[in-house]
């Protein structure tokens, strides 16, 4: 069985007898990229000031290749654990070139400096810019020097904290791209902390979604998408349907029709929760409803309340016959009902997730 490059075991860290980080543990294998994502205040900033070493844990270890790096006694300094820094602010040193900067850091001669310097200047497109200052460069430019910078001394692991968060939004998939193809070539592996799920599904191998100081799930970016933990992780990567129910001999009967709910016992309240896309819509003709199907089970009418172009998609939203609730749904193109047009909504059956109704949990409101 391969080494972990980066292991993590019951990180703990208080502050005012709060654990901001709860019993984390985490691994990473070499040349891949783990996100670390959650909400701010989650404790992911946290945790990757104690992997670099910049804090110190209350409980728990670190390591590195199987090597202990830091317990709550011993500790091996920042500067000697192989690992790259890579922050939201660049932290480029204004009286030093691009070139100066990028070799800050590196032992050996000038000329040996100086050529990292331009092997990795040419790798993000910007050797022409080695004798140049960084407040000649752009935002994105800066953010290449800075990767080139922490990439620099050939670093086993590479930590980056919300790293692409000051970049325009036009600038930002173009860099996020070209930076992990670099991260890949180098060989390092990557922890990147982040709170939007775009980037971490964009760039993560993993990824290990935080809350409130724990991580509460983890697994690729397919699989934590598809097959959430519970409403709250579903809430976090996209806007979010909820009806409820209670469970009847493993179904539960709603307007929509009934949804299967395995696994849950007799009596129990249910939480049906589906994303925008996966809700169906059709005509209504007079009043008659379209006929049920096993896919997308029962319709259910409502009424337009509202309808937005989104770009590449649109967004109505419905207040529902039954309850008057909203739904919201998506629908690719241009689809703006007038509100007050009724319509009819189906729910596919293969795309909802049954939770047991948590009152008062995280996420619980109905749209991100």
């Amino acid at each position: 069985m391969q080494t972990p490059r980066l292991e993590i075991r019951n990180l703990v860290r208080r502050f005012e007898g709060k654990r901001v980080v709860d019993d984390v543990s985490l691994t990473i294998q070499p040349g891949h990229v783990t996100c670390l994502l959650g909400p701010s205040g989650c404790g992911k900033s946290t945790t990757l000031r104690m992997i670099a070493g910049v804090d110190m844990q209350d409980e728990g270890t670190i390591h590195v290749d199987g090597d202990l790096v830091c317990d709550t006694v011993f500790r091996i300094p920042p500067e000697r654990r192989a690992i790259g820094l890579m922050f939201q602010d660049f932290a480029l040193f204004p009286h030093l070139s691009v070139g100066e900067n990028v070799a800050f850091g590196l032992k050996g001669t000038r000329a040996r400096k100086r050529a990292r310097a331009e092997e990795l200047l040419g790798r993000v497109g910007l050797t022409h810019f080695i004798d140049e200052f960084p407040h000649q460069l752009s935002g994105g430019e800066q953010q290449r020097v800075a990767l080139a910078r922490a990439l620099a001394p050939r670093p086993k692991i590479m930590l980056m904290d919300e790293p692409f968060s000051g970049l325009d939004n036009r600038l930002r998939d173009d860099i996020r791209d070209d930076t992990l193809s670099l991260l890949k070539e180098e060989g390092a592996s990557v922890l990147l902390v982040t709170h939007e799920p775009e980037e971490a599904m964009r760039m993560a191998d993993e990824i290990a979604l935080m809350r409130d100081g724990r991580i509460v799930q983890r697994g690729a970016p397919y699989n934590i998408y598809n097959a959430p933990k519970d409403k709250a992780a579903v809430a976090f990567f996209s806007d979010i349907n909820v009806i409820t129910g209670t469970v009847r001999g493993a179904l539960t009967d709603t307007p929509f029709g009934q949804f299967l709910a395995p696994g849950h016992p007799d009596g129990q309240e249910v939480e049906i929760v589906f994303r925008p896309q996966h809700v169906g819509i059709d005509f209504d003709r007079d009043g008659a409803a379209p006929l049920p199907t096993a896919r997308a089970g029962a319709p259910a009418r409502g009424l337009v309340e509202r309808a937005r172009f989104m770009g590449s998609e649109s967004l109505v939203e419905f207040r529902m016959d039954h309850n008057g609730e909203v739904l919201r749904a998506t629908v690719p193109n241009v689809f703006l009902p007038k509100p007050g047009t009724p319509m009819w909504l189906t729910v596919r059956r293969d795309r909802c997730f049954v939770f047991p109704l948590i009152r008062d949990q995280p996420g619980a409101e109905s749209g991100r």
